[in-house]
């Protein structure tokens, strides 16, 4: 009771700051919060390429809100899913969230709060300007919020979601892929740069041979000779008695550039924990179907990103009596494993057959209103008996005992 009576005293007070005229949060979304965007992520389409990929496929997947796998609805899961802010749907707010782990290894969200306690609206705050601390006394996480005014705010932990990348030790904070890519970054760069001045520069140079005869003033005439010729022919050369001209072969080698780019896919590719195929790098690469390789996607990538949301969304979104009641939001990551057609039909088939999956269910995960009755039910194939049965209540035998009658 001390520590719910504690949890109140400190919700009350955040929420009370936050609804003060002007500290609603409301004013920090706008092109001068967030500035002129000349970030890598704007610039470098390999990582932009990561992080939209991650963020669409976090913001693709089904996301309810159960209750012991029945599904329910509440004012939570309403603002979560729905209507999280009046500037965003559900499907922005989770695609931005995701951006921003991925750009600055850490994504926030001010949860504020209705008179009864419930969320009532998610704003996302930049992780520039939120610092973890942990209160002297209590030894609680709190986040530090520089506010658009200059001043300073304090929001409890519980009161903001925090989804972030690995943290090293002694640390609060997600690291930013972006800042492990550094070097990866330097490097690419450098390429990119070297190979347009290649392209740039004079494709021909020669190599203008004449008599060592000759004195400084005949040399001179030589090679203002051999100037106004190039310039006035458009590079075309006439080779005189005494003069040989030499061309300096100069080759632009393109695959040199694609080496470096596969070179920075992979680091991107193992900086964010996916296939590199995700990053349309299929060199060397060998997939049996396309569902094997979206179950590597799911299984190395997605599932420690999805578990982490789930966390902080049950946790933060969901009042202790909801949890222990059996409520928990869950993503539906069976959403990127659809398999072909065939293969599809013969899953259903073969979960009605075995009596797990009811044919109401299968018409519902193919977006079709369930029949009711018969449908409602699960069924067992006419060849499959329990183990413990009567072997003379088993049909063949009842089917032999009425032959030899």
């Amino acid at each position: 009771m001390k520590f719910f009576q504690r949890l109140k005293y400190s919700l009350y007070n955040a929420y009370a700051a936050w609804k003060g005229d002007g500290f609603d949060f409301s004013s920090w979304m706008g092109k001068t919060f967030w500035g002129i965007d000349n970030s890598t992520l704007a610039t470098n389409e390999t990582i932009f390429s990561a992080v939209t990929r991650l963020s669409n496929s976090m913001a693709t997947l089904p996301l309810k809100l159960y209750q012991n796998y029945e599904m329910k609805q509440n004012s939570a899961s309403d603002v979560l899913i729905n209507d999280p802010n009046p500037n965003m749907t559900g499907f922005e707010f989770i695609r931005n969230l995701e951006t921003q782990r991925d750009e600055k290894g850490n994504g926030y969200a001010l949860i504020e709060r209705d008179i009864r306690l419930q969320p009532s609206r998610l704003t996302l705050i930049h992780p520039d300007y939120v610092e973890p601390v942990i209160e002297r006394n209590s030894k609680e996480l709190w986040y530090q919020v520089l506010g658009e005014d200059g001043n300073r705010y304090y929001v409890h932990n519980m009161e903001m979601l925090h989804i972030k990348h690995i943290v090293s030790s002694n640390s609060l904070k997600g690291i930013s892929p972006i800042n492990v890519l550094q070097n990866a970054n330097d490097f690419d760069k450098a390429v990119r740069e070297f190979s347009l001045k290649e392209m740039q520069s004079a494709p021909n140079s020669f190599i203008l041979k004449y008599g060592g005869n000759l004195d400084t003033e005949k040399r001179q005439r030589v090679i203002d000779d051999f100037k106004r010729f190039y310039k006035d022919n458009g590079g075309i050369l006439f080779q005189e008695q005494g003069v040989e001209i030499t061309p300096i072969e100069r080759k632009y080698l393109a695959a040199d550039t694609l080496v470096t780019e596969r070179i920075t896919r992979s680091r991107v590719a193992n900086v964010y924990n996916m296939p590199v195929t995700m990053l349309n790098d299929t060199e060397g690469q060998s997939y049996s179907s396309n569902e094997q390789l979206m179950r590597m996607y799911v299984d190395l990538t997605l599932m420690p990103i999805v578990r982490q949301y789930e966390q902080e969304f049950n946790r933060k979104l969901l009042t202790p009596a909801e949890r222990k009641a059996g409520f928990y939001f869950k993503f539906n990551t069976k959403a990127l494993l659809r398999a072909d057609t065939s293969t599809q039909a013969d899953y259903y088939t073969k979960a009605i057959r075995s009596g797990w999956l009811k044919p109401d269910e299968v018409r519902q995960l193919e977006d079709q209103p369930p029949e009711g009755g018969n449908a409602a039910k699960l069924w067992v194939s006419g060849d499959l008996y329990p183990i413990d049965m009567d072997p003379s209540k088993r049909k063949s035998t009842n089917n032999s005992t009425n032959n030899e009658d």
